[in-house]
C-alpha cells in the first residue's frame, strides 16, 4: 500500500491549523489516516511545528513519500538529517551513540540560526516602520514650510488692515490740530489789533489835526460867503447906474 505523509487541514475559515499525518494515497485529504505524526499552525509568528520525528523517520525508511510542505517542515526539524545519518550508521560510517548528539548538536545550531533571522526581520520591520514615520514627518515639515509663507502674508495682511484704517485716523487728527491753531491764533491776533485800532486813533488823536480838519472847513464856508456876497455887490452897481 502506497502511503503518504501529508497535512490533514482543520480549524476555522482564514484561521487554519494542519494536523501531520501518514495517510494512504487513495484517501482524500481530510479522510481517514493512518497515524498522526504532528501539528503545524502557521498563523503564528514563528510557525508552531510539533513533530514526532523518530515516528517521522520509521515511515520515511518504510517508503513514505512526504509532500513538499512536509518534507520543508521535517528539513527544518532534522528528521531528514538524522535519516541520513543512520544511512551512515548503516554503512559503518557513523556509530549509533553519535546520531542523537549530533542531531541535537544541529538542531540548536538551526534554532540559533533561525533566532538570528527572526531578529533580523523584527529589525527589518522597525526600520521600515521608522522609515515611514521619518518619511511623513519630513513631508509633513515640507507641506508646513509651504504652507507657513501662504499664511504669513494673510496674517500680515490681518495685521495691516487695522493699521492702515487708523492711520489716515492719525493724519486727521494731526490736520485738524493745526486748523484749530489757526482758528485760534487769528483770534488772538485780533484781539490786539482791535484794541489797537480802537485805542490808539483815541489815544492819539492831537489838537493839530483838530485844528487842521477845522482849518478847511472855515475856508470852504468863507469862499461860498464871498461867492454869495459878490453877485450882490455887482447887482447893487448895476441899480446905482441905471438911476443915474
Amino acid at each position: 500500500m502506497a502511503t503518504r505523509i501529508r497535512l490533514q487541514r482543520h480549524g476555522r475559515k482564514a484561521r487554519p491549523f494542519y494536523k501531520i499525518v501518514v495517510a494512504d494515497i487513495r484517501s482524500p485529504r481530510d479522510g481517514k489516516y493512518i497515524e498522526k505524526l504532528g501539528v503545524y499552525n502557521p498563523t503564528t509568528v514563528p510557525a508552531q511545528i510539533d513533530v514526532d520525528i523518530d515516528k517521522s523517520v520509521e515511515w520515511l525508511q518504510k517508503g513514505a513519500q512526504p509532500t513538499e510542505t512536509v518534507r520543508a517542515i521535517l528539513s527544518f526539524k532534522g528528521a531528514l538529517y538524522k535519516k541520513h545519518l543512520l544511512r551512515g550508521v548503516a554503512k559503518g560510517a557513523v556509530k549509533e551513540e553519535e546520531v542523537d548528539k549530533l542531531v541535537e548538536a544541529w538542531l540548536k545550531d538551526k534554532e540559533s540560526r533561525t533566532a538570528k533571522q527572526v531578529e533580523a526581520k523584527k529589525k527589518k520591520k522597525e526600520e521600515a516602520a521608522k522609515k515611514k514615520a521619518d518619511e511623513l514627518a519630513a513631508k509633513l515639515k515640507e507641506e508646513e514650510a509651504a504652507n507657513a509663507p501662504e499664511e504669513a502674508p494673510a496674517a500680515e495682511a490681518s495685521t495691516e488692515t487695522p493699521t492702515d484704517a487708523e492711520a489716515p485716523a492719525q493724519p486727521e487728527a494731526k490736520e485738524e490740530a493745526p486748523a484749530e491753531e489757526v482758528k485760534e491764533e487769528p483770534k488772538a491776533e485780533e484781539k490786539p489789533a482791535e484794541a489797537a485800532k480802537e485805542g490808539t486813533p483815541k489815544a492819539e488823536e492831537k489838537p493839530e489835526d483838530n485844528k487842521k480838519e477845522e482849518a478847511p472847513v472855515e475856508a470852504k464856508e468863507e469862499t461860498k460867503a464871498e461867492k454869495e456876497e459878490t453877485p450882490k455887490a455887482e447887482v447893487k452897481e448895476e441899480e446905482a447906474s441905471k438911476e443915474k
